[in-house]
């Protein structure tokens, strides 16, 4: 197991990069602590897979250190960082029988046969895989491939780490569920430390402790699933993460200072936001709240917004309302049972779910002053 550490990190395939925009990893520093269950969650592009071949020595970073338990590492070639890695689509060897697979990198090791038995039986039980230990990998399913590719990291005893990079891509649904949490059960069993890579929030948010959003390049935010849901540091994090994401506001300073304007509407602030506004001059202000936190009211309330309800989906145990709020289309999730006006409604927006971000981070209520929130 291993702690793994990114100091002033980053990667370019030009030769000559010029700008940020030539790095598909920009300057980052990261810790993956020692026996984690981690997800790195991005859309493609991001440079979530670029990330995990620098950690498994696929490929050299361009600047700053990867270290392992405080050794770097960026010269160790990747057989010997011990690191597991596991791919989108299955990497074994077809015309050998699952024993043999599970074996291979044990017999690599010299190891003993009757331990290399032991072991294989051991991983193919936790797998499911006993049944067909006999048959030829090629006469497997893509699930059972899959099982085959994960047994052989998990079968030593000196893997520090397995980077997993969007491994249930060719994986049925329905069995995308089970897969997640036989994952989640070797984790707990085993306690190696665990990176997984996906597009997915869902297989983030089952399979990970702590999640890292990557967003060109960056990883904005690192929290659990609730803190990125709760308090997204990013307009992007805000923006992915949910269904339907967050409603994003492009809001410009109010004259009274007390208040930000969005299409004619004032919208008031806390005190802490505003003191944060005062200090700062950008141009570049969104409010932003979930689709679960907006209330929707058939008749004015106090700090109401007037809206016109444009449509709305009944997806069985919740509805998603879309109305236009000042000429601009909003998303409101209510409870499967909640009434909904039949065109003109009000909203209300309760403070403490009414985020300001500011060059696109978030403000920080919670800290003093008002502060940013940290950025990566």
């Amino acid at each position: 197991m291993a702690e793994i550490r990114l100091e002033s990190l980053a990667h370019s395939y030009t030769a000559t990069p010029t700008g940020d925009d030539d790095y598909a990893i920009r300057r980052m520093n990261h810790v993956w602590t020692d026996g984690g269950a981690f997800a790195l969650l991005g859309p493609s592009g991001c440079g979530k897979s670029t990330m995990l071949n620098i950690i498994s020595g696929l490929l050299s970073p361009s600047e700053g250190q990867v270290k392992f338990n405080g050794k770097t590492v960026n010269q160790l070639p990747p057989q010997d960082r011990n690191i597991a890695q596991v791919f989108q689509f299955p990497v074994i060897y077809d015309t050998m029988t699952v024993f043999d697979n599970l074996a291979f990198p044990l017999r690599n090791m010299k190891t003993p046969e009757a331990q290399i038995r032991i072991k294989v039986h051991e991983i193919a039980d936790i797998l499911e895989l006993t049944p067909v230990l006999d048959r030829k990998a090629r006469n497997l399913n893509a699930d059972e491939k899959q099982k085959v590719s994960m047994g052989r990291g998990l079968v030593r005893d000196d893997v520090s780490a397995i980077l997993f990079d969007e491994p249930l891509t060719v994986i049925d649904p329905h069995l995308k569920w089970k897969l997640r949490r036989k994952l989640k059960q070797i984790h707990e069993q085993f306690n190696i430390t665990m990176v997984y890579v996906t597009h997915d929030q869902l297989e983030a948010a089952t399979f990970a402790d702590q999640i890292a959003v990557m967003y060109e390049g960056r990883i904005v935010q690192f929290g659990t699933p609730r803190e990125l849901f709760e308090r997204p540091n990013h307009t992007f994090v805000g923006y992915f993460i949910g269904s339907p994401g967050m409603n994003l506001l492009p809001v410009e300073r109010d004259s009274d200072s007390l208040s930000l304007k969005f299409n004619g509407l004032s919208i008031p602030l806390s005190a802490h936001q505003r003191e944060v506004l005062h200090q700062s001059q950008s141009a570049n202000l969104k409010l932003g709240i979930r689709p679960e936190f907006i209330q929707l009211w058939a008749s004015e309330r106090n700090l109401s917004y007037p809206v016109t309800i444009t449509h709305t989906e009944d997806l069985g145990t919740y509805k998603i309302v879309t109305a236009m709020l000042a000429g601009t289309p909003i998303k409101i999730r209510l409870a499967e049972g909640a009434s909904v006006p039949e065109s003109q409604g009000w909203v209300t927006f309760p403070a403490q779910w009414l985020k300001l971000y500011i060059d696109e981070y978030l403000i920080d209520d919670q800290a003093p002053g008002g502060t940013h929130a940290a950025k990566n």
